[in-house]
Formats: C-alpha cells, sequence, structure tokens
C-alpha cells in the first residue's frame, strides 16, 4: 500500500559525530535525484551500482512508488534479478505487486534454485503457482522440491547445483568436467556411488594430484552432512564449528540432494541472532521485518503480549510492598533501597540470561555443561553481590547512621544477585530441555521476575529484623 503523507526530506542526512558511510552518500544522492525528478541521472548511477546496494537502496527509500521507479531503472535483466534475490521480504511484495508473472518468471529464471524459491516464498500461493507453470520444466521442478520443505530448515534454503562425481572418476576427468561445468559456486568435489548416495567428500586442492587416480581413493569418507530437516541454526552451528564453505544435505538413506553454501549461512546467522535480540527484548521477528511499513496497531499487538507479562510482574510487586507496608511505615527510610535492590537483581539477571541464551543458541554450551555454567554465574553472582553489598552497606549507614539497616540492605543485595543469577541460569536450560526457545526467557520476563524476589528477599529480611531498625 503506497503511503500518501508528505514526509520532510532533508536534502542531507543529519551530520552525526562520525562521517557519512559510502552507503549513507549513496542513498542521499538517489532520494536527491528522485525528489528532482533526475531520472536519466539516476538510471545511470543505479546501473553502477551493486545489486545488493540497489536492493538497500530499496529498502531505505520512503515510497512504494519511488522502491518501483529504482527498481525499473536497473537494465540489465542478471542484474536486476539479483537485486531482487538480495532484497527482503517485505520490499520483494512491494516490488512484485505489480509485476506480471510472466515477467517475474523471465527475471528469475537464470537465478539459483533457492534464490527463486526464496522469491516465490514471498508471492501469494496462487501467484506463485502460476509463475511456476510459466518456467521450463526443469527449472521448475527443482524449485519445486525445494519449496516443500519446511521454512527456517536445510532443506528450505539448499541449492541443487552441485557438483558430483561417480567414485570411479580420474582426476584428469574431474579437471576436464570442472572447466566445462556451468555451476557458479564450487567449493568441494562431492563423490557418490552408483545410487547417487554420498560416499565422501575432497577439495579442488586435492584434484592437483596423480590425473590417472581415482576420486575413490582420495577421499575423505567422514562427511559432515545435515538432513534436509535439519534446523537451519543447527546447519549454521555445524558450518561455524567445522570450519566449511559448504555442507552437503543428504537424505535419511544417504542420497545427496542439495548443499547449502557459507553465504546463505551467514544470512542465517543474521537471521537468527536478530530473532534471538528481539525476543530478548519482547518482541517478534515479524516487527522487524515490517518495522518501517506495519500500522501502529500492527506493531502494538505484537508487543501487548510481552508487556502484559511485565505488567502483571510490577503488579505482583506492588503487592509485595502492600504486604509489607507496616514494615515500611515501621522503617520510612526502607525505601530509599527498594528501587536499587530490584534493578541491580534485574540487571545481573539479564547479563547471565544473556550469556547462556547465547551459549545455548551457538552450540558452545550444551545442556551436559549445565552444572559448570550454573556454578560459575552463581560464583559470579555471589561475588557481585559481596561487592554491592558492601557498598549498599556503607551508604545505608552512613545516610541513615543505623548499622543494623546497612547490614540489612547488604544481605538484601547480596541474596537478591545470587537469586537473580541462578534464576537467569536456569530457566534458559529448562526451556531448552522441554523444547521451548530459551530466548524467551529473558527481557521482560526475567527482569520482572527478578523485580519481584528481591523486593520480597528485601523487606523479609527488613521485617526479620524489625525490632533492631527502629
Amino acid at each position: 500500500m503506497e503511503r500518501t503523507d508528505k514526509i520532510e526530506k532533508p536534502d542531507r542526512p543529519v551530520r552525526a559525530s562520525r562521517a557519512p558511510s559510502r552507503f549513507d552518500m549513496i542513498l542521499d544522492s538517489v532520494r536527491r535525484l528522485l525528489r528532482r525528478g533526475a531520472i536519466s541521472h539516476l538510471e545511470r548511477m543505479v546501473n553502477k551500482m551493486h545489486p545488493a546496494d540497489v536492493a538497500n537502496v530499496l529498502h531505505h527509500v520512503y515510497t512504494s512508488q519511488e522502491k518501483r521507479t529504482v527498481f525499473e531503472l536497473v537494465k540489465v535483466e542478471g542484474n536486476k534479478a539479483q537485486v531482487l534475490a538480495e532484497m527482503d521480504e517485505g520490499d520483494l511484495t512491494e516490488i512484485l505487486a505489480d509485476v506480471s508473472s510472466t515477467e517475474i518468471a523471465t527475471l528469475i529464471q537464470n537465478l539459483p534454485d533457492d534464490d527463486q524459491a526464496y522469491i516465490l516464498t514471498t508471492l501469494p500461493d496462487e501467484r506463485a503457482q502460476e509463475v511456476l507453470r510459466l518456467m521450463k520444466p526443469e527449472e521448475s521442478a527443482e524449485v519445486k522440491d525445494l519449496l516443500k520443505y519446511e521454512p527456517q530448515t536445510a532443506g528450505a534454503i539448499m541449492t541443487g547445483e552441485y557438483f558430483a562425481l561417480p567414485a570411479n572418476t580420474t582426476v584428469q576427468e574431474a579437471i576436464r568436467k570442472l572447466q566445462s561445468t556451468d555451476i557458479g559456486n564450487i567449493f568441494y568435489v562431492y563423490v557418490t556411488d552408483k545410487e547417487e548416495k554420498l560416499i565422501g567428500v575432497l577439495s579442488l586442492r586435492q584434484l592437483l594430484g596423480s590425473p590417472d587416480r581415482t576420486l575413490g581413493s582420495m577421499i575423505t569418507k567422514e562427511v559432515i552432512s545435515v538432513t534436509p530437516e535439519t534446523d537451519q541454526e543447527e546447519v549454521a552451528k555445524q558450518v561455524a564449528r567445522y570450519n566449511l564453505l559448504a555442507i552437503p544435505v543428504v537424505e535419511k538413506d544417504g542420497t545427496l540432494v542439495g548443499i547449502i553454501t557459507v553465504d546463505d549461512i551467514v544470512d542465517v546467522m543474521r537471521e537468527e541472532a536478530t530473532e534471538d535480540m528481539l525476543k530478548m527484548s519482547g518482541t517478534k521477528i515479524e516487527e522487524e521485518d515490517t518495522f518501517m511499513t506495519s500500522s501502529v496497531l500492527s506493531a502494538v499487538r505484537m508487543r501487548v503480549p510481552w508487556l502484559l507479562t511485565n505488567l502483571v510482574g510490577s503488579m505482583i510487586s506492588g503487592l509485595i510492598l502492600w504486604t509489607f507496608r507496616f514494615t515500611i511505615q515501621e522503617v520510612v527510610a526502607l525505601v530509599t533501597f527498594i528501587p536499587v535492590i530490584a534493578a541491580m537483581g534485574g540487571n545481573v539477571g539479564l547479563q547471565s540470561s544473556t550469556l547462556v541464551i547465547r551459549g545455548l543458541a551457538t552450540g558452545r554450551i550444551e545442556l551436559s555443561d549445565v552444572r559448570k555454567v550454573f556454578l560459575r554465574e552463581v560464583s559470579i553472582g555471589l561475588i557481585i553481590g559481596l561487592l554491592c553489598g558492601v557498598v549498599t552497606l556503607a551508604v545505608a549507614s552512613v545516610m541513615h547512621i543505623n548499622l543494623t539497616l546497612g547490614l540489612v540492605v547488604g544481605m538484601a543485595m547480596l541474596c537478591a544477585l545470587v537469586m537473580s543469577t541462578t534464576m537467569a541460569t536456569i530457566m534458559p536450560v529448562i526451556l531448552k530441555r522441554y523444547g521451548v526457545d530459551p530466548a524467551v526467557a529473558a527481557g521482560p520476563f526475567v527482569t520482572t521476575a527478578n523485580d519481584i524476589t528481591g523486593s520480597a528477599i528485601y523487606l523479609g529480611l527488613a521485617t526479620a529484623f524489625l525490632s533492631y531498625l527502629k
């Protein structure tokens, strides 16, 4: 839907403390040329740009009409298709809304099958099927195979274009076939048996050996691989762990069906990291995708569930304060340190939960490491608690000339921080064990839980020592 509201568009980007980046200057020039209607100058500029830069420009220009104007200025069809492959889903939906199915089929015909599948997933089902019917049968068959897999799995992001040869192929024959292939990026030679089952792999460097040797005598037989159903995050872990440039995708019977290259893995890592960060802040990946285009009400619907969790937790904290109101009335000085203990507990807990969640996501922390991680984080919480406890003890004693109050505050700070790191470490692990994304344990949940326990510990101790505080 095209935006009709007018927005003040400055001729130059606002000066920051750092110099504008290369892309900032490109985007500024594109916006200025669009404003002035200098289409011929803009066309020359756009056709000198890398497709990835054009896609980034399209993401940042203001209206749908401007996006389509810039896209249509790309004259080389190959570059135009590459721009589509580099674009976000939301931008693709806007750009392709007015492009005919025939033109889409023509544009994407020379793209790798995984890029074709990605573009088609952004179209309505009926339109995607229409584009598939317009494509060449051999091309559409490969794309259909990719589209049958669940999103965010190895099958959905793999490509069927890989270089594989039988085990009895000689090095000389392999080099000759390598020179004549039209496959774009080749990182490894995959070796298969007569039934096309993967039996080994070798690098291109190994082909520099004896020309008469067969590939079967040179292969590495223990191949790191994944199945089409493997989650894309697990695929990224495998590639990072073993420093691979590509990873083969095999069926359960060992049949080689595709590969996932490192450029796709980089996209997966960025997507997964973004998703984790958004979940930890209590928002969703869908909101990041539509950040500049979704309505205010849509954003509210996405954020409210998590904020309601925070609201309920805050009300419980208020209930705790009400429960201990008589203690507070007796020693009003107690209110000085309620926000201090709640804030410190929340911050320390969030630090621990962030490290644990990220460790679980990247594979650096396994479930078998729980005891070690738990002891480490609790020890950290204990030391930080002792340091902060001593500081708050001293401050409370000086401010209110009451050593007992200082001891209560210091003890509460120590207990609250140890409890905070304990909860922040255990909760993600429990969720992980039961198949729930541990990122949901962070953000509003962890900070709210620590607010409640911190207030309860502090006021509970104050009540226990009330006779000494008066």
